[in-house]
């Protein structure tokens, strides 16, 4: 809003007042009446202070604040931004003179909306997977409809600031031509009476000319009342009519009194200080009393302004409180998306992880309030910054990772085009040892995305699968190998029969020796493998149980008599099943270093600390013990290849 705009709506807010201002400056301001120093004059106001804001301290609020400070609880609660626009269309397509408030309010509520919009339409974006720095806004339609209008409601207030000026100029000279007729009519004391029906209605017309030029005002008014004095008290009025003119005024001024006391009750301290200023205007024009009750009343009105305007103070530093609070909340999460953006990620889930934590904070942002207007601007710019810092890191983090696993699925599927070429292959040793060359070529490469990465997989798997089920076909003529493997495992077994019945010192050892003899050897008749593996179990678990030999053993036993099953079904289920646990060794490696880790930050000086650490302690005993395990599997599967390859 330009200066004629601020211009106009101040005078018609406090010209209206009728000339109501001192000689003082338009902001806070004291409105004071001023006694007739002679007995028998008419009632003028005491000389005293009261401060009466004409204008709201908006100093230090958004645009939003004041608008909705100034016009209270009045305005419609717009709830979409084709509302505020059919409001803005009705105002400048209309008769109606709109106020600077509601066209200031409009304002707020419709960029409110419109960057609520655009910011919707940038988080999409990013959503999507956009970067924030390649997001354009599109043109709307609907600002340039509202800024068109606007210029119309523009437009006819400046008319109408002409036209008001215009009138401010007539005004002056009539209430001037007033002032000169009451100031003859003091002039001829014998035609009082016959002059007074003439002064009560210059009197009335003086109410009704509201409008004059502020720089003129006060002296107007000081001018009127003293002639207006003068009348009344320097010539004999009718006793009479003037005891009824102080009657009337006393009871308007004491209904004035009492509706400025209620208004310590009003809720809304911004229509509370704004009625005000409408009392003391009726105050103003309303006529003298009684000499001997002027103060008296004066003062009851004046204690009551006194309430309200220390409540419309407390209000706006209460508000300026609150945003400087809202700062302090402000710059904190700008701090905490800082220290965020500044960081680096090695992995994708971080980064996501990260990222709801900043869209989480942006939330909370928008549930804070305005700082001050000098800074609400700036901290919001510091805050956007920060923000398009790290999505700007992530995006180009994804893209790199992005070209990494086209990196590495195009190094699998030269992996793939390789075991297609040989698993129809009759040289099985040769081509075994390709196959076994790719399969660890395979595991070198890094990742690439789960679903294109189980897709390659069962493309490799298969080609390996072919040649090693037709090299398993070829090979199967071994009956006479697996009938002497089974008769050297039956007397194994037999061995160990013995040695539960027998026992000794050192049956610990020798159940180890003689399961590793019995895993060293061969395959069986597939018919008698279940009936075989079942009596070495049952003899082991067994010896187990009556000699106690640990239960890691029995499980490794136990692995390494699987393992010529796998053997069996082809290389690479051995492979798979040794990258397994590998994966297992990893995870349980890890976990034992957090719980380490995690000891080193416990305080044993309490009962209950001893018991956590005591109880951490164990759980480190048993994984270490599951890695042994997994560590020993892992040894078991590369002796069996080294077998298979001798």
């Amino acid at each position: 809003m330009d200066s004629q705009d601020n211009t106009f709506e101040q005078e018609t807010m406090s010209q209206s007042q009728d000339m109501a201002q001192t000689p003082s400056d338009i902001a806070p301001e004291t409105i004071a009446e001023t006694p007739s120093t002679k007995e028998d004059t008419a009632e003028a106001v005491p000389n005293a202070e009261a401060e009466i804001n004409l204008q709201p301290e908006t100093d230090g609020l958004t645009s939003a604040d004041a608008a909705t400070s100034v016009a209270g609880n009045d305005h419609k609660n717009y709830k979409t931004k084709l509302e505020v626009l059919e409001r803005i269309k009705e105002m400048a397509q209309g008769e109606e003179v709109p106020s600077k408030e509601e066209v200031d309010y409009l304002k707020t509520m419709f960029y409110k909306f419109h960057n609520a919009e655009r910011e919707a339409q940038l988080k999409k974006f990013i959503e999507e997977g956009g970067n924030p720095e390649d997001y354009r806004y599109s043109p709307d339609e609907q600002e340039e409809v509202f800024k068109r209008e606007m210029g119309v409601i523009k437009e006819r207030r400046g008319q109408l600031f002409q036209e008001q000026e215009a009138l401010k100029e007539k005004n002056l000279q009539r209430k001037l031509e007033i002032i000169e007729r009451i100031k003859a009519m003091t002039t001829s004391p014998e035609e009082v009476n016959k002059s007074y029906p003439e002064f009560k209605n210059l009197q009335q017309e003086w109410k009704e000319l509201k409008l004059v030029p502020a720089e003129k005002a006060n002296e107007l008014w000081r001018n009127y009342q003293l002639y207006v004095e003068q009348f009344y008290d320097l010539f004999k009025l009718n006793i009479e009519a003037r005891e009824y003119d102080f009657k009337k005024n006393q009871d308007i001024k004491i209904r004035l009194c009492e509706t400025a006391e209620r208004l310590a009750d009003e809720e809304d301290v911004i229509s509370a200080f704004h009625q005000l200023q409408d009392l003391h205007q009726e105050y103003r024009e309303t006529g003298p009393v009684a000499k001997e009750l002027r103060e008296e009343i004066w003062n009851r009105f004046k204690a009551a302004s006194t309430i309200i305007n220390k409540r419309h103070q407390q209000y706006f530093e209460n508000l300026r409180a609150k945003e400087n609070e809202n700062l302090d909340r402000k710059t904190a999460l700008c701090e905490k998306v800082e220290a965020i953006a500044a960081a680096e990620y090695p992995s994708a889930a971080e980064w996501d992880t990260h990222s709801k934590e900043i869209i989480d904070i942006q939330s909370e942002w928008k549930t804070i309030g305005f700082a001050p207007q000098k800074m609400n601007v700036k901290i919001f710019e510091r805050f956007r910054a920060a923000c398009d810092l790290f999505f700007g890191k992530k995006a180009e983090y994804f893209k790199e990772l992005k070209q990494r696993y086209n990196e590495n699925a195009e190094k699998k599927r030269a992996l793939i085009e390789k075991a297609k070429e040989m698993m129809d292959s009759t040289d099985w040793k040769a081509t075994s040892e390709k196959f076994v060359a790719l399969q660890k070529e395979w595991k070198t490469i890094g990742v690439v995305p789960k679903k294109a990465g189980d897709q390659l997989w069962a493309e490799f798997l298969e080609a390996c699968n072919k040649f090693f089920e037709a090299r398993n076909k070829a090979n199967s003529d071994t009956r006479h190998e697996e009938r002497s493997n089974l008769n050297a495992k039956q007397a194994i077994i037999a061995r160990l029969e013995a040695l539960a019945v027998e026992g000794g010192d050192n049956v610990q050892e020798q159940v180890k020796e003689l399961s590793e003899q019995f895993n060293a050897i061969g395959h069986v008749p597939f018919k008698e493998k279940d009936k075989i593996y079942q009596a070495y179990r049952t003899i082991l678990d067994k010896l187990y149980q009556e000699f106690h030999i640990s239960t890691q053993r029995k499980r490794l036993d136990n692995f390494k008599s699987n393992i010529k099953d796998l053997a069996k079904k082809g290389e690479d289920m051995l492979d798979n099943e040794r990258s397994r646990l590998l994966r297992r060794y990893d995870a349980l490696k890890q976990e034992v270093q957090t719980y380490e880790n995690n000891l080193g930050f416990l305080n044993a000086s309490s009962k209950k600390g001893n018991s956590l650490i005591d109880e951490m302690n164990r759980k480190v005993e048993k994984l270490k013990d599951d890695l042994k395990l997994v560590r020993d599997k892992i040894k078991a599967i590369d002796a069996e290849n080294r077998t298979r390859e001798e």
